[in-house]
């Protein structure tokens, strides 16, 4: 991008559910003509995915987490955001971001503070049916909080709202599981069962599977799998699959997950924000296993939301047992057909033009001379006609 061009920043790091849909925020503001800047951390998993994102820059911040432990632990922590704080507010300084956009995690709290000392507008997304503390505490310097699920309003009195729904990278939109399954080695006509916990895996998910697996090989003999079991428990997954002689695909984690979604009949998945609106864009019918430590246990309500309008299945993870999965499985794929019902719900969850929404807000609010801009009119959807800002509200 120019010189000239109006500069954002997006602070989206930590984990996929907050870095993808800031990548695609960040894509929407590019096609405008803008010039942007993702905040990520340095996990592996920010840094894997982030090699892939063109035409913006990538900008890696110190661990700043809001800390719970013990004092060193916390000592840390502040250190962290003092010293990401100080040089955020230096390069905003010299860069003069229009706007920052936090989408949650620890990687928020230093940009947004840092943009508001500049003079930046402040932006935030959540992604829960519970707002996380992060956006509790950031919320009072934002000029707009952006929600996927409308119940959040509720939990944030008195602030600016939207919803807006959850942006999701383009690429997620239903495919042909036939072709699907073939990229994978599996056989094209027979059904899949997607096993995901998020982008760093997860152990209590995991290991259901594993104990489910004998009991499932012998109800559901044609059933093949795709897992994603995260780093650490990978070996003891592949070994469980190998031992059972079961037609399954084993990896850590997967940045082409449209592609493991589109193979999928049904998907056994945690109840993060960012993964249930996947699974809403792909139209693929879901057996929730909400993390039961997640804060708030804000996972649990997001399922719960799912579950209630026909979405989704929600099992708990201490009620979890093979029979129990068995029985949801054979609802979905069973000759009863529940999973097409469910994709019907799933569409109502899905805004195709959650990114748009986004990107357009924080177009008018921080420039509005925008469309008059050298560029802006090649921008590919994001004209006043097409997008609909969709619901603003002070609670």
């Amino acid at each position: 991008m120019g010189a000239g061009a109006p500069f954002y920043v997006i602070a989206c790091g930590g984990t996929g559910g907050h870095l993808f849909p800031g990548i695609a925020v960040g894509e929407k503001l590019v096609e405008a003509g803008a010039r942007v800047a993702l905040v990520v951390s340095g996990k592996e998993v920010d840094q894997r995915a982030v090699g892939a994102v063109q035409n913006m820059e990538i900008w890696t911040l110190g661990e700043a987490s809001a800390s719970r432990g013990s004092l060193a632990r916390f000592l840390r922590s502040t250190a962290g955001f003092i010293s990401s704080f100080r040089d955020l507010r230096r390069r905003f300084m010299e860069q003069k971001p229009l706007a920052v956009l936090a989408m949650g995690g620890f990687t928020s709290a230093a940009p947004v503070a840092a943009g508001r000392w500049v003079g930046a507008r402040v932006f935030l997304h959540e992604a829960n049916a519970i707002p996380g503390r992060g956006t509790r505490w950031l919320s009072s310097l934002a000029d707009e909080v952006f929600l996927f699920f409308p119940e959040a309003a509720d939990l944030l009195p008195g602030k600016p709202v939207r919803i807006a729904g959850m942006p999701v990278r383009p690429q997620f939109e239903p495919l042909d599981p036939g072709s699907c399954r073939i990229s994978f080695g599996l056989a094209p006509a027979k059904p899949v069962l997607l096993v995901v916990g998020g982008s760093q895996g997860a152990r209590g998910l995991n290991q259901l599977m594993r104990t489910a697996l004998p009991f499932l090989v012998k109800k559901f003999p044609e059933l093949q799998y795709v897992h994603l079991s995260g780093a650490e428990d990978l070996a003891g997954v592949v070994e469980t699959y190998r031992a059972l002689g079961a037609k399954a695909v084993t990896r850590p984690f997967l940045t082409e997950m449209e592609w493991a979604m589109g193979a999928a009949d049904v998907a056994l998945s945690r109840a993060g924000g960012s993964s249930l609106a996947e699974l809403a864009a792909m139209r693929l019918p879901s057996i929730l296993l909400p993390y039961p430590h997640a804060a708030d246990d804000h996972q649990r309500a997001n399922a719960l939301a799912f579950s209630r309008s026909g979405a989704a299945i929600l099992m708990d993870q201490a009620e979890a047992t093979p029979e129990l999965l068995a029985e949801h499985l054979q609802a979905l794929i069973g000759p009863a057909a529940l999973g097409e019902k469910m994709k019907e719900s799933l569409e109502h969850w899905h805004r195709a033009d959650a990114a748009d929404t986004v990107a357009r807000v924080l177009l008018e609010l921080s420039d509005p001379l925008w469309r008059a801009s050298p560029g802006f009119e090649h921008s590919l959807s994001l004209g006043v006609a097409e997008v609909d800002p969709g619901p603003r509200r002070t609670r």
